[in-house]
């Protein structure tokens, strides 16, 4: 007679639905904030992302509780962890696509858009209708209503993050091999100092943004080159913040004696989320910034 191994499902939870409320609440609330920067108008629109933030904030935290909470109590089968590996699988995978799209967006505008507009590939017509005066040049620091604006170097903060962020997956990975040998002070250790070069990534990526909208006129305004840049390393500000999160909630678990060297999925993919996170900020540092 064949055993078969018992799944357990899980009861109806709220989760998903405060989850759907926090995330229409940022939509709606960054639309509206970013139509209240241009127009210099006030409106909800601050607070309903910072609502919708921290919703989607208490909504991670509680459903990592329940999910912890059913792991440790024995709950999960083999073919359970098997399941959350695809997901979390197919998750990053998702997000691969999420910012293919932009960085296809930044190669469809510097690549084909701006050497349309400066006459190439028989667009002559174009640019003498459209822009007599555009010099096909990236990035464009010049808008059709004359702002101007400075571009972001590659030297400086973008390269401080950069070597913050390599040095990061180094000491994630360090954290990894201790769990595997059983060093518990030492993926405390290598796992808090992981957190604190995340935390110093956004200190410092915070620094940027104040600092290009001040003293470089680099915004939201500044024509296609400010919506891509602000666009690309906005998101990924974004995803640094939810995996410094996870890795909190990791570090909280690892003190709490979670864990085991066979047994530590949410570990690894909070490892691999954060891996993959460094990777896109490599690719953005090399189109964004030095490119």
């Amino acid at each position: 007679m064949t055993k078969h191994q018992s799944y357990y499902v899980p009861a109806q939870s709220a989760w998903p639905i405060i989850g759907a409320i926090g995330l229409f609440l940022i939509a709606f609330g960054a639309g509206n904030y970013v139509q209240q920067l241009s127009s210099e108008a006030s409106g909800p629109g601050g607070y309903l992302l910072i609502a919708g933030l921290a919703i989607i904030i208490f909504m991670i935290f509680g459903w990592f509780r329940t999910v912890i909470e059913e792991s440790m109590s024995g709950l999960y089968s083999p073919q359970m962890d098997r399941s959350f590996r695809q997901g979390m699988s197919w998750f990053i995978f998702s997000e691969i696509m999420f910012f293919g799209a932009f960085f296809g967006a930044l190669f469809y505008a510097r690549m084909l858009s701006v050497p349309w507009l400066g006459g190439a590939s028989n667009n002559a017509m174009t640019h003498q209708v459209l822009w007599p005066t555009f010099e096909a040049i990236w990035p464009l620091v010049t808008t059709p209503d004359g702002t101007k604006t400075e571009a972001m170097g590659w030297n400086g903060l973008p390269l401080i993050n950069t070597i913050l962020l390599l040095t990061s997956s180094v000491t994630l990975h360090f954290a990894h091999v201790s769990l595997e040998k059983s060093k518990r002070s030492a993926i405390g250790l290598w796992l808090g100092l992981t957190i604190i070069l995340g935390i110093a990534f956004l200190v410092l990526q915070v620094e940027e943004y104040t600092h290009a909208y001040q003293e470089m006129g680099l915004t939201l305004a500044s024509g296609i080159y400010g919506n891509t840049f602000f666009l690309l390393t906005g998101f990924h500000g974004m995803h640094v913040t939810l995996g410094t999160v996870f890795l909190i909630v990791l570090f909280v678990r690892v003190l709490k004696g979670h864990f085991s060297p066979d047994k530590h999925f949410a570990f690894q993919a909070g490892s691999w989320y954060w891996h993959f996170v460094d990777v896109v900020w490599l690719c953005l540092f090399l189109f964004v910034y030095v490119l």
